[in-house]
């Protein structure tokens, strides 16, 4: 997903919220990509029953010129990691069952998809990555 004029709007609601953690991930130097973690809670009753302390992420790249490069993956992965390495049990993540880019991605990360699921965003690819 290229981010857009406007886009902001997805996150600027949660800026404060406790269980939501915001990052701008940048390579050499050059932002290119908008990643946020959070404690799955009351609002993500669709992914079902998970471990306690299972984090969820979302995240989009937005600098057009850097899609397809493989970065999405990479961060994806090396932020995981790091989660894992603190003792978080389970990742979850919900692309548009669509958007076979973001799919083909997080299976690079080593997501595993699951079953299709509907939140309140419209439906989703419930796929989980456990250390």
């Amino acid at each position: 997903m290229v981010a857009r004029p406007g886009d902001a709007r997805i996150i600027g609601g949660d800026l404060d919220h406790p269980d939501l953690a915001q990052f701008i991930v940048s390579h050499n130097d050059r932002p290119l990509a908008y990643l946020q973690c959070y404690q799955l809670g009351e609002w993500h009753v669709s992914f079902g029953p998970h471990p306690a302390g299972t984090r969820g992420l979302d995240q989009f790249v937005g600098e057009a010129d850097m899609l397809g490069c493989g970065h999405g993956s990479a961060f994806i992965r090396a932020f995981i990691d790091h989660l894992f390495a603190r003792g978080v049990p389970r990742i979850v993540i919900d692309p548009s069952p669509s958007n076979t880019r973001a799919i083909r991605a997080y299976e690079k990360a080593g997501f595993v998809p699951q079953h299709e699921i509907v939140t309140p965003d419209g439906p989703a690819l419930l796929m989980i990555r456990d250390p």
